[in-house]
């Protein structure tokens, strides 16, 4: 079997993303690319600009920030923030057994969960299912739903009820990037959630209904929509 390049070592979200497409698209990953990936995003916990002791990004994205699976990009402290979940994620989905790998999850777990204690402490922050911010609320809701942190189901129904409240009119939110709050909620199966999803229905039929794209990010968003669509 011809191994995939995984990896890219000048940029964690690059990586994380060749990952977060593998499994979008039902792709199998030999042992190998597994362990190799994983243990090279595992070095790259609680070195210089990792959010909270998870896993850093390279001077580039820290400075330029970095591009979600569904192309939205994220800038300065919550490109850090997302990339620690993210890579987190990717972690946990490549189910790698591994000393270094385990520690380094935990490590990174650990300091996510000191992040999630210190922002409950602030009483404007009364939603567990929410984080600073929109795009960063999601971030957390991609590690939940791998099975990270705690308080999971909680978590991811409360965020999701969290959007009602903030539907922009057009079949989005507001504050939440609209394509990568749907490939969370897509994951989800609370009331909830597909509450929201069809709320975004409209949008979502948009998407799917325009011609196939050459464009990477378009297509994967015409996927998503049509997967979504067939969910409901």
């Amino acid at each position: 079997m011809e191994l995939r390049v995984l990896i890219n070592r000048g940029s964690l979200s690059q990586t994380v993303d060749a990952i977060n497409a593998a499994y979008f698209y039902g792709l199998t990953l030999a042992a190998t690319e597994r362990g190799q990936a994983a243990r090279w995003i595992a070095g790259r916990q609680g070195l210089a600009g990792a959010y909270g002791s998870t896993f850093a990004g390279f001077p580039a994205e820290r400075a330029k920030g970095i591009v979600l699976f569904t192309g939205e990009r994220i800038a300065s402290a919550s490109a850090r923030h997302i990339l620690g979940e993210e890579a987190s994620r990717a972690l946990r989905q490549l189910r790698v057994r591994d000393r270094e790998v385990t520690r380094a999850l935990e490590s990174a777990e650990d300091g996510l969960l000191r992040c999630l204690q210190r922002a409950a402490e602030d009483p404007r922050h009364s939603n567990p299912g929410l984080y600073c911010c929109g795009k960063c609320s999601v971030g957390l809701w991609r590690n939940l739903l791998a099975g990270g942190l705690d308080r999971r189901e909680e978590r991811l129904r409360r965020g999701a009820a969290h959007l009602r409240s903030v539907r922009d009119g057009d079949y989005g939110w507001r504050k939440f990037p609209f394509w990568y709050t749907v490939l969370a909620l897509s994951e989800m199966d609370s009331g909830e959630a597909k509450a929201e999803l069809k709320y975004a229905a409209p949008a979502l039929e948009r998407a799917a209904s325009r011609s196939l794209s050459s464009a990477t990010y378009a297509r994967r968003r015409q996927e998503l929509a049509a997967r979504t669509l067939n969910g409901l």
